[in-house]
């Protein structure tokens, strides 16, 4: 049985420290798949479509990656595409609290679905897609924050 895990998130734009995390995650799993979410509670700068081709673009390379974008609860994803693993990044003690109590939601709704939860690299704590989101918004320079493969789309 293939080891499948989702790394779910609105990827608006994607960072480095969503790289990060994806690039650690590999060698764990005979699959990830990176599934755009739709977030309602963010009003989105890129199109789905957009998020999409990035993604493809920084992970061309990758054959265990897959990029499918998924409307809905994320634990219903993980059924639909057989993940058994959901990797969540922890940048911030806030971050593991917020990500704990959804992580115990889901135990409850899917007992067999497991969260993974990576610890962000130190250098990247502080990079969140809310904030490169909204220095983006205001014609600042993300191209630190971002890997390079963006640029083009953003």
């Amino acid at each position: 049985m293939m080891k499948i895990a989702i790394f779910p998130g609105s990827f608006d734009p994607v960072t480095i420290a969503h790289v990060d995390i994806l690039q650690r995650s590999i060698s764990l799993f005979d699959k990830v798949i990176i599934g755009i979410g739709a977030n309602s509670t963010k009003q989105p700068l890129l199109t789905v479509e957009t998020r999409v081709k990035i993604l493809e673009s920084v992970f061309i390379a990758e054959p265990k990656i897959e990029i499918i974008a998924y409307d809905g609860l994320t634990i219903n994803f993980c059924k639909e595409v057989g993940a058994l693993y959901m990797i969540r990044g922890i940048r911030t003690v806030s971050d593991f609290e917020y990500e704990k109590a959804i992580a115990q939601m889901n135990h409850e709704l899917e007992p067999q679905i497991e969260s993974i939860f990576i610890l962000s690299n130190p250098g990247y704590s502080s990079i969140s897609s809310t904030i490169v989101r909204d220095i983006l918004r205001h014609k600042g320079d993300i191209s630190k924050f971002v890997p390079k493969e963006a640029m083009a789309f953003l």
